[in-house]
C-alpha cells in the first residue's frame, strides 16, 4: 500500500526518516545575562555591550543582571543553576575557570556545569616593585629576595587570586620567602607599592601601567605571549624564563552546561562582533583590556590551560581563598 503525496505531506515530521523536526525560535522571551560583578565594573562593561548587540540581533530585551559577591562565584553560580534557556554569564579567570579547586565545597563546577562561548576580552599582569627597591629584572628579584628572605611583601587582591597565585608559584620555585599581603582591591594594592608599604605586586595591567609610565613604580616583567605595546621597554616573564606566556586576567560570556551547541555557535558569532564596536573597543581598552571575541573552542581552551597550570599549584602550596 502507497501513501499519496498529499497525505504524506500532512504527516508529522518525525514520521519520515531524514526529515528534522522544526525547532522552536529561539529566544522566544527575554534573555538575562548574569555578571558576578557590579554594574560599572569592566565584566560590566563587556556585558553590556554585549547585551545590547544581542539584543538588535535576536529581537527579544536582553537584561543584565549583576550578581556581584564571592569573587564572582556567586554570578557563576547563578548562570550554572539557570535551567530556562535564556540565561547567560559573564564572568573573569577563577570563577569561570578554578574556583573548585580552590575551594572544593564551591556550589558549583566551572569545569562542568559552565559551557565556554567567547572570550570576550583580556589584559596581561604587571610585575612590579617600588622604585625604590633595588632590582630592575626578575634575575635581580631572585637574587635580591634570596638575600633578604621573609623581608619582602607582594599585595593581590587577597589569597587564590591570579595576582597571588602568579607570586605564590614564583617564589616557590625559586624557593624564596616572601610575604603575601591581601587588599580589597587591586589599585589598593598598587598604590600600597607606590606610597612603599609593600615592595610588589603582579597586578592586572590596566591597574598598573599608568603608575609604570608614570614612574611610580618599576616594571620588571609582563605575562602573556609577548611586550605590552603600552610598556615596549619591559621584557614578559617568558623572556626571562618564567612560565607565564599564558596568564592573562580575562573577561569571558558563558552558558549553563546543557546550553545546544548551534545556540552557542551563534552567539559566539555575535559576541565577536560585539567586540567590534568602537565604543566598546574604546572604553575596553582604556581599562587596559584588549578587546576580542572568540569561538567557544579558543576560550576553552583557555580554561584547560589554566586549570592544568594553576590546579597542581593550588594543591602543592595548598592555597585556599581565606588563607
Amino acid at each position: 500500500m502507497t501513501i499519496g503525496r498529499r497525505a504524506a505531506l500532512a504527516l508529522p515530521a518525525l514520521a519520515l526518516p531524514g526529515v528534522a523536526s522544526a525547532q522552536p525560535a529561539w529566544p522566544d522571551r527575554p534573555v538575562r545575562v548574569v555578571v558576578g560583578f557590579p554594574g560599572g565594573s569592566t565584566p560590566d562593561i563587556a556585558a553590556r555591550a554585549v547585551a545590547t548587540h544581542l539584543q538588535t540581533v535576536l529581537g527579544q530585551p536582553v537584561v543584565v543582571d549583576n550578581r556581584a559577591g564571592g569573587g564572582g562565584t556567586i554570578g557563576a553560580d547563578a548562570v550554572a543553576k539557570a535551567h530556562d534557556g535564556h540565561t547567560l554569564g559573564v564572568t573573569i579567570g577563577g570563577p569561570g575557570s578554578i574556583a573548585r579547586i580552590l575551594n572544593p565545597q564551591l556550589s558549583y563546577d566551572p569545569v562542568a556545569d559552565l559551557r565556554p562561548v567567547s572570550l570576550l576580552a583580556r589584559m596581561p599582569f604587571v610585575l612590579s616593585v617600588n622604585p625604590g627597591v633595588p632590582v630592575r629584572n626578575v634575575a635581580e628579584l631572585i637574587a635580591h629576595a634570596r638575600a633578604n628572605p621573609g623581608k619582602l611583601n607582594y599585595g593581590s587582591v587577597g589569597a587564590g587570586s591570579t595576582g597571588h597565585l602568579i607570586m605564590a608559584e614564583f617564589a616557590a620555585r625559586h624557593g624564596l620567602e616572601m610575604v603575601h599581603v591581601p587588599f580589597r582591591s587591586v589599585p589598593q594594592s598598587v598604590m600600597e607599592v607606590v606610597a612603599g608599604r609593600i615592595e610588589m605586586t603582579a597586578a592586572a595591567a590596566g591597574a598598573v601601567v599608568g603608575q609604570a609610565r608614570g614612574g611610580q613604580v618599576r616594571a620588571i616583567g609582563v605575562s602573556g605571549a609577548g611586550r605590552m605595546a603600552q610598556l615596549p621597554d619591559v621584557p614578559s616573564l617568558a623572556e626571562q624564563g618564567e612560565p607565564a606566556g599564558d596568564i592573562y586576567a580575562w573577561i569571558g560570556l558563558f552558558a549553563p552546561a546543557n546550553t545546544p551547541e548551534e545556540r552557542v555557535a551563534r552567539l559566539a558569532t555575535e559576541a565577536g562582533r560585539a567586540m567590534t564596536n568602537a565604543e566598546t573597543r574604546r572604553v575596553l581598552e582604556a581599562a587596559g583590556f584588549e578587546p576580542l571575541g572568540s569561538d567557544a573552542a579558543t576560550l576553552a581552551a583557555l580554561i584547560r590551560d589554566e586549570v592544568a597550570f594553576w590546579g597542581p599549584v593550588v594543591r602543592r602550596l595548598n592555597i585556599r581563598p581565606e588563607s
